[in-house]
């Protein structure tokens, strides 16, 4: 058996999160995330898949980012007819994840044939509602922890990873003639000892080992999200403004949520409004409670309002969410998506960037060259529907509350390992935290991790 990967995405980038792996002739996609970020990353989504879609056999999803599955419905399009396999909480995270990517990329082509500031002449979606749908009878969820079969010699388990709900790591055992190899994916790493999701699962052994590294380069503030988030609101208040948080409607917006009823209830910041200004992130929530055993929250928690309280609004509809821009005051609107890419975000940042006593609070990661990313470099202006709109108000960053493992604790999770990897890839990572967590590995493990470049191809095994 011969065994060899390639890496379609998340090489010295944070998106695009795609690893085919070729297992004697089997093709097993693992991710399969849309680019996001610079125009010369997203520009790749439109490209034809390098590999011939119809000849890859099985798609592996350790989680419902649009990073690791917002390709998915272009690769069908292109002829893609195999399993998607996944945890059951994932899928069910992946139909409102991709209806909403779907949606928002329609009426995005749609607004911008109406105002005319798009490029080409017709403007149209990477997918369609439609796509979408037509996908989900090749998906298939499968317990976390047990093991199942893709073929007589490729077995795969999903352990939690912390990251989000639902999120997983993935075990490969290849069973050769001879011997039995290991392949581990972290995926998306999460925290640990944080509130509301329960800590990423050990893992001990492995003959290959692909890592993630967004924070490889960085620890996150020892001091308290919960106290940072109360200093940015009472802030504002004395300025006599709103907070808009661009926060990603799976995971960080529940979060935060969680952490302003816990201040308001102890009185650490005022009596303020807050709006859920995202049909996904009202869809996303109520699965907490579906899948209650996948998180920290008692089941009674949840039915005593953890993500319902008083003062709390879900703007459902486009006209409610509009009526937000009104509001001068004494408000926190939380709305998708956490880059700033797409979504209702855009209405709210078109209204708000310009306003001296706003503030906009970041809450996680914001890769290079997104809107979110600028906007946090503070560039006096931001480019929103074909218009430079002028930077303004306050602009903060809490970083505490990323739902990504920082340095340390990606280094605590790889401690777990006895012995070292045959091969060890640093994935998902900027160049220099990629380069970093490289480094640290080589000095304290004497490892040899390699940080791999777009479309490369790796020989993990010439025989087994």
């Amino acid at each position: 058996m011969t065994v060899r990967v390639r890496f379609l995405g998340a090489a010295r980038t944070v998106t695009g999160s795609k690893y085919l792996l070729d297992i004697d002739g089997y093709k097993l996609l693992v991710d399969c995330g849309l680019f996001q970020g610079p125009k010369q990353l997203r520009s790749r989504n439109w490209q034809d898949f390098p590999q011939d879609p119809e000849e890859v056999d099985a798609v592996l999803i350790t989680h419902s980012h649009i990073d690791h599955i917002g390709y998915l419905p272009r690769l069908f399009r292109q002829g893609f007819r195999g399993p998607v396999y996944c945890t059951a909480v994932t899928l069910d995270l992946m139909e409102i994840m991709l209806l909403d990517s779907a949606k928002i990329q329609e009426e995005e082509a749609a607004f911008a044939r109406k105002k005319g500031y798009s490029r080409h002449d017709n403007p149209q979606p990477l997918y369609t509602v439609e796509h979408v749908e037509a996908l989900f009878s090749y998906i298939e969820s499968r317990p976390a922890n047990s093991w199942f079969e893709l073929t007589e010699k490729i077995t795969v388990r999903f352990l939690n990873a912390g990251h989000i709900l639902g999120s997983s790591i993935i075990e490969l055992e290849l069973k050769g003639q001879s011997q039995t190899k290991r392949i581990v994916f972290s995926g998306d790493l999460g925290r640990y000892d944080q509130p509301v999701l329960r800590d990423p699962e050990t893992v001990t052994q492995a003959d290959v080992l692909f890592v993630e590294s967004t924070y490889g380069d960085r620890n996150n503030p020892s001091a308290s999200p919960k106290e940072a988030l109360a200093e940015v609101v009472n802030e504002t208040y004395q300025n006599g403004g709103c907070i808009l948080i661009p926060a990603f409607a799976l995971g960080r917006t529940q979060l935060v949520i969680y952490y302003l009823k816990e201040l308001l209830e102890e009185r650490k910041i005022p009596p303020m409004a807050v709006y859920i200004d995202s049909p996904m992130a009202i869809s996303v929530t109520d699965l907490y409670k579906k899948h209650f055993k996948e998180h920290k929250l008692r089941q009674s928690e949840l039915e005593e309002s953890v993500f319902d309280y008083k003062g709390l609004e879900y703007c459902k509809s486009a006209k409610e969410s509009k009526a937000i821009n009104e509001i001068r005051k004494n408000a926190i609107i939380i709305s998708a998506s956490g880059m700033c890419t797409g979504g209702r975000i855009l209405h709210h940042l078109y209204h708000r960037l310009p306003r001296e006593s706003d503030t906009v609070l970041f809450v996680g990661y914001q890769a290079v060259g997104t809107r979110g990313r600028k906007i946090l470099d503070k560039e006096p202006t931001i480019r929103i529907f074909g218009q430079n709109v002028p930077l303004n108000c306050n602009v903060r960053q809490i970083t505490g509350l990323s739902a990504h493992a920082d340095r340390s604790e990606l280094l605590k999770w790889l401690d777990n390992f006895s012995e070292s990897p045959k091969h060890v890839f640093i994935t998902h990572g900027e160049p220099e935290a990629a380069t970093a967590l490289a480094q640290e590995l080589i000095r304290q493990k004497d490892w040899h991790p390699v940080v791999p470049d777009y479309l490369e191809w790796y020989q993990l095994f010439d025989s087994i």
